[in-house]
């Protein structure tokens, strides 16, 4: 197990260009399984999810060749479908959630597939309904062996339907839209997903020769074709690694430049931060975060503390919120978090507590943050990363303290963020990985 040990009290400065799109990646990755034509994909970020990923589509005996540091051919021309079968692909399907992803795409071409109940973080239950009754309603039939822990799914007839989804889960619409390109007939999906992320793979299915309307908002149109082709896709920058750099510039009032940000796909990222008094300036696609000595809270209009909450695109994104909170903690004022989503994803806030935050923990999805104005730094402790998000959160509060802090089971970071004590350190950072 790696661990971070982290000089607080350190004001970065200079440029930083953010990592392609973790969530982006997992949906993109897997739909290279649609064809057996050459697909070339851009700006791959250097994680473990996303590398434990390319290699399982190795296993399915997919061509892969790294093209370069960050780009990659995939030929799926001879997937050995076979593979589900064995315990190797139980074992490593089972520890990455974007597995789930790779479900659609070998309905839509092979008529058939398995998948062991997938990982991920821990942060609550994450439910896969939606994916399996999306299926279903396509014409798969479903059976879920508990003995064996195994979703078995049979689409030998798929057939494009009406449906309206249960939750506009983006991992589950994107799991249907990739079976549904190649179901005979036309499918509408209303309640779908419209993360950007969900926009990217539909536009590449698009450029593979699906026939796919709506794209960007949460009804789509799929009409079925019997053959996609090969294509190139680039991934955006990583919307949540640059939300992390802009609570990191405010927290530690260092003066940083995210560059090629992609600001027009962000939504309402900027505007959280703003309302955290956290200034920002846009230089063509560039983010310009000064140095801040201070930063307050907004209010509500009436003067009632602020509330700021998670919810589906184009809503604040729930992998935020732990930056969000962590960033409040040396605002000026106060603001309630409220985390929808999941039930566990504030738990970390204990470590916060420790460290000399001030936040009330009102119950699994609330907590009340009074911010100590920079007057009262935080503390250097020794502590856990539980999750991917709730890491960096813990990093950043680390990068603020004063002292000396530890973060262990950076590993969990490192599923989802790019070298990043490298990255910081060439900023300023004081991190050392043990």
């Amino acid at each position: 197990m790696a661990s971070f040990e982290i000089t607080g009290g350190t004001r970065l400065q200079g440029e930083i260009i953010p990592q392609g799109a973790k969530n982006e990646a997992l949906e993109i990755l897997c739909a290279v399984l649609l064809t057996p034509e050459p697909v070339i994909i851009n700006n791959v970020p250097n994680i473990r999810d996303v590398n434990k990923l390319i290699e399982l589509l190795g296993d399915f005996n997919v061509l892969v060749e790294k093209l370069t540091e960050s780009s990659y051919r995939f030929t799926a021309k001879d997937v050995n479908i076979n593979f589900l079968e064995t315990e190797v692909f139980k074992q490593k399907a089972s520890a990455l959630r974007g597995s789930i992803m790779i479900l659609g795409p070998l309905l839509a071409r092979f008529g058939k597939a398995k998948m062991p109940k997938p990982g991920g973080d821990k942060i609550g239950r994450r439910r896969l309904d939606t994916h399996f009754l999306g299926f279903e309603k396509l014409g798969a039939k479903f059976n879920y062996d508990s003995k064996d822990v195994f979703y078995h799914i049979d689409a030998s007839d798929l057939r494009g339907c009406y449906m309206l989804l249960d939750e506009p889960s983006v991992t589950g619409t994107a799991n249907i839209v990739m079976a549904a390109v190649m179901a005979k007939g036309k499918t509408t999906i209303y309640n779908a997903a419209c993360e950007p992320y969900l926009q990217q793979l539909c536009s590449m299915l698009v450029r593979m020769g699906a026939k796919i309307e709506g794209i960007g908002c949460n009804l789509l149109t799929i009409e079925g074709v019997d053959y996609l082709g090969g294509t190139e896709h680039t991934m955006l920058p990583d919307m949540i690694e640059i939300g992390s750099f802009i609570g990191l510039a405010g927290m530690t009032g260092s003066e940083i430049t995210i560059k090629n940000a992609r600001i027009d796909m962000l939504g309402q990222i900027p505007d959280v931060f703003s309302k955290l008094g956290i200034q920002m300036q846009f230089k063509g696609d560039d983010i310009f975060i000064p140095s801040q000595d201070r930063y307050e809270i907004d209010t509500f209009i009436d003067g009632s503390i602020l509330t700021i909450s998670d919810g589906p695109w184009p809503l604040f994104t729930p992998d935020l919120l732990s930056i969000i909170l962590v960033v409040a903690t040396q605002a000026k004022g106060s603001v309630l978090i409220h985390q929808k989503m999941f039930e566990s994803r504030l738990f970390f806030v204990d470590k916060l507590i420790d460290m000399g935050a001030q936040i009330i923990l009102c119950d699994p999805h609330r907590a009340n943050v009074i911010g100590l104005d920079k007057r009262v730094p935080l503390r250097g402790i020794t502590m856990t990363s539980p999750d991917i998000r709730a890491g960096v959160s813990l990093l950043i509060a680390a990068l603020s303290a004063q002292g000396t802090s530890v973060i262990n089971n950076v590993e969990q970071i490192d599923r989802g963020y790019q070298f990043i004590d490298t990255r910081l350190n060439n900023l300023g950072a004081k991190i050392i990985r043990m």
